[in-house]
């Protein structure tokens, strides 16, 4: 028996949650404060520093798992644009963030399924921001971070080791803006 498009629905609905779980509540909303929708400028730089590309996309952050839990999808081009014009996608992927309390740390899973890359991080809060840092399955060494956030803006840079960390080029800067409305 093939499962149904209201099936698919239905487990769609169990995901979801309408916000963090009340026994870490505090925690959760190092990443919680990002729930919504947001818009991109993404740009992209060789190891060299070099800029190589600039894009546009959004970015939607939801809580799941009973609040335990908050995925995102990030998209580029925006939805608008790819629907309007038949664009292919250049960027579509969703992460997974777990708040772990026993250590006080996230786990974090980007799945990029245009790239076919899953990425494993450990993410903590960092002065004002937050540092997310891994190992793609080639030993780069990838660290993400969020800067500069306020309830209607961040930046987000990607940086990458490919000398076991003695460098760290910037491969990419979102500058990250809130939707007034959610336009999905």
């Amino acid at each position: 028996m093939e499962p149904s498009a209201r099936d698919a629905t239905a487990m769609i609905d169990l995901l979801g949650a309408s916000g963090p779980d009340d026994a870490h509540a505090e925690e959760l909303m190092l990443f919680g404060r990002f729930v919504g929708s947001w818009d991109l400028e993404v740009t992209y730089f060789d190891h060299a520093g070099t800029q190589t590309s600039e894009r546009h996309g959004e970015w939607h952050f939801g809580w799941i798992l009973e609040g335990r839990a908050i995925q995102d999808v990030l998209l580029g081009p925006p939805l608008e644009e790819r629907r309007r014009a038949g664009a292919p996608a250049s960027e579509y992927g969703t992460t997974v963030r777990l708040f772990d309390p026993a250590n006080e740390t996230w786990q974090v899973t980007w799945f990029a399924p245009v790239s076919r890359t899953v990425v494993h991080l450990v993410a903590r809060p960092d002065d004002d921001g937050i540092v997310l840092e891994g190992t793609e399955a080639d030993g780069t060494l990838d660290r993400w971070t969020f800067r500069d956030i306020t309830p209607d803006s961040f930046t987000w840079i990607g940086c990458e080791s490919k000398d076991q960390g003695a460098t760290w080029p910037m491969i990419e800067r979102m500058l990250v803006r809130r939707r007034s409305s959610p336009d999905l």
